[in-house]
């Protein structure tokens, strides 16, 4: 059971960040009340995805809405991501790694299966943004932030940031 009080904005180096989450059990009032709380955490830190792990909660859910609406939020319960198609190098920062933003690739294009909040399986299609942002939150899920993905050099320019998040971590 996900105690929701204690759930708040987890950042590098947190532990739970590079831990691959555990599958959902059960989707029941407390999961609810827990993507409730994700989707507060996301809007207060102007995100457009959210991770369980970002919140301090080692479960296999993420949720997305590219727009900040209620209306249009989606919710992935024991996800699977399978990207496809070309690479496309873009620029992306993290809630859980303020202050950071690198060129990330990722696929243009990715294939999602999960399960909704009431327990129905679906799959949906992927691209730009969308399929960016799935494949982002699914490393987390994962036990994966962009720190995992960027590259030496972008290590090297971020080193002061990377060094104040690690202390503050600790």
């Amino acid at each position: 059971m996900v105690d929701i009080d204690k759930c708040q904005m987890t950042r590098y180096p947190a532990e739970v960040l590079a831990q691959r989450a555990k599958p959902v059990e059960k989707i029941d009032d407390n999961i609810r009340q827990f993507v409730d709380k994700m989707f507060d955490l996301m809007i207060k830190y102007k995100g457009v995805g959210f991770a369980a792990p970002q919140a301090g909660v080692s479960l296999r859910l993420f949720i997305i809405s590219l727009d900040g609406s209620r209306e249009h939020l989606k919710v992935f319960v024991n996800p699977t991501v399978t990207p496809s198609g070309e690479f496309d190098t873009n620029e992306e920062g993290c809630l859980s790694v303020p202050g950071i933003y690198t060129k990330i690739r990722r696929y243009k294009q990715c294939a999602v299966t999960a399960t909704d909040l009431d327990g129905n399986e679906f799959k949906d299609q992927g691209e730009g943004l969308y399929a960016r942002a799935l494949q982002h939150e699914y490393d987390h899920i994962e036990g994966m932030t962009i720190l995992n993905r960027m590259s030496q050099t972008a290590r090297i320019a971020h080193r002061k940031q990377l060094k104040k998040l690690q202390e503050r971590g600790k």
